[in-house]
C-alpha cells in the first residue's frame, strides 16, 4: 500500500481555495464598479435634462416676453403712437402721421409691424414735443418726434436705441454760388457760417476744412439772416433742422447736401414712460430692421435722394 505524502494531499486542496477566493472576489468588485457608472450616468442624464428643460423654458419665456399678447400696452390690443401737430416732411407727409409717408410714419410702421401689430392697430395720438419728454405717466407706448437721446432726459424717460444718427447738411440761397455743389472740394472755397459751440461748426472745421474761416453766430437765428442778407453762401446744420428752415422759414432756400453720419453722432430715438418694459421690445424690433437693411432703406427713402444727396468726397 502505497501512503500519499501529507503535502502531495494538500496541493490540490489550496489550489481550489486559491481559485474560490479568486473567483469569489471578482464578481463582487465588477458589480460594484457597474453599480457606481451607472449611477454616474443616470446623474449626468438627469442634469442634462433638468439644463435643457430650463433652456426651453428661458426661451420661451423670451418669446412669450415680446409676443404681441403679452406685450404692456396702453390699449391692449392697440399700440399707441404719439407725435406732434403739425408733422412737416420730410418726417410726415400731409400732416397725417396716420398714411405710413415719410420717414417717422414709415418707421413707426415698420416697428408695428415687427411687434405683429397691423396698420389698422395703430393710433395716434397728438403730443406736444417739449411735453413728451416731461416726467409723468404717458397716453402713449411711444413717441416719435425727432427727439434726441440726451443724459438729461433719460432722468424722465425712457428712449429705445437710435433709429436716426443725424446727419450735418448745407443750406444755401437758391441763388448763391453753392447751391448746386455735390463735392466737398466745391465747398472749400464758399463762405460758411454756424453757431457757435455745436457738431455744425466742427464739421466745417474738421471735415469741409474751408479755405476761409467759418463765420460764427450766436444761434442759427443769426446765421439764418446773415444768409438771407447774402452775407455768407451757406450755412451748416443738422439735417432735421435744415429740412424745418427750407420748409417753413426761408422757402428760397435748398438743402445743398449732406454729410455722412459719424458713429458718435446725435441719435433720435423713440421715447417711452420710464420703466416701460415695452423698450426692450421695441428694442429687438429696431434691431431686427437694421440687421435686415430695412431702416437705411427708409431712410434713403425719404431722407436723402433729390432733397438732400450726400456730397462726394
Amino acid at each position: 500500500m502505497t501512503v500519499l505524502s501529507t503535502s502531495r494531499l494538500l496541493a490540490p486542496l489550496a489550489l481550489a481555495a486559491v481559485t474560490a477566493l479568486v473567483v469569489g472576489c471578482a464578481p463582487q468588485e465588477t458589480a460594484s464598479e457597474t453599480s457606481a457608472a451607472s449611477s454616474a450616468a443616470s446623474s449626468a442624464a438627469a442634469s442634462e435634462a433638468a439644463s435643457a428643460a430650463a433652456s426651453a423654458s428661458a426661451s420661451a419665456a423670451a418669446v412669450d416676453e415680446c409676443s404681441k399678447d403679452n406685450l404692456t400696452l396702453l390699449t391692449p390690443g392697440t399700440l399707441t403712437i404719439g407725435t406732434d401737430s403739425p408733422a412737416y416732411p420730410p418726417y410726415f407727409e400731409d400732416d397725417d402721421p396716420s398714411n405710413g409717408k415719410g420717414f417717422e410714419s414709415a418707421v413707426s410702421y415698420a416697428v408695428a409691424k415687427q411687434l405683429g401689430f397691423s396698420p389698422q392697430e395703430v393710433t395716434w395720438v397728438t403730443v406736444p414735443f417739449n411735453k413728451s419728454y416731461a416726467p409723468g405717466a404717458k397716453d402713449f407706448d411711444f413717441d416719435i418726434n425727432q427727439i434726441s437721446i440726451t443724459p438729461k432726459r433719460q432722468k424722465a424717460v425712457d428712449f429705445s436705441d437710435g433709429y436716426y444718427t443725424v446727419n450735418q447738411a448745407v443750406v444755401a440761397r437758391k441763388d448763391s454760388p453753392i447751391a448746386n455743389a455735390t463735392t466737398l472740394a466745391e465747398l472749400q472755397a464758399a463762405k460758411l457760417g454756424a453757431q457757435v459751440g455745436t457738431t455744425s461748426l466742427d464739421f466745417i472745421n474738421n471735415v469741409v476744412k474751408p479755405a476761409e474761416q467759418p463765420y460764427v453766430y450766436n444761434d442759427t437765428n443769426d446765421a439764418k439772416s446773415a444768409l438771407n442778407a447774402g452775407q455768407i453762401d451757406g450755412i451748416v446744420v443738422d439735417l432735421p433742422t435744415a429740412y424745418y428752415i427750407t420748409a417753413v422759414e426761408m422757402p428760397k432756400a435748398k438743402i445743398v447736401g449732406q454729410f455722412e453720419a459719424t458713429a458718435d453722432g446725435e441719435q433720435f430715438g423713440l421715447l417711452f414712460a420710464k420703466g416701460n418694459p415695452l423698450v426692450t421690445c421695441v428694442n429687438k424690433a429696431l434691431a431686427a430692421l437694421s440687421d435686415s437693411g430695412e431702416l437705411k432703406a427708409i431712410q434713403d427713402q425719404w431722407l436723402a435722394g433729390d432733397t438732400a444727396p450726400y456730397f462726394q468726397q
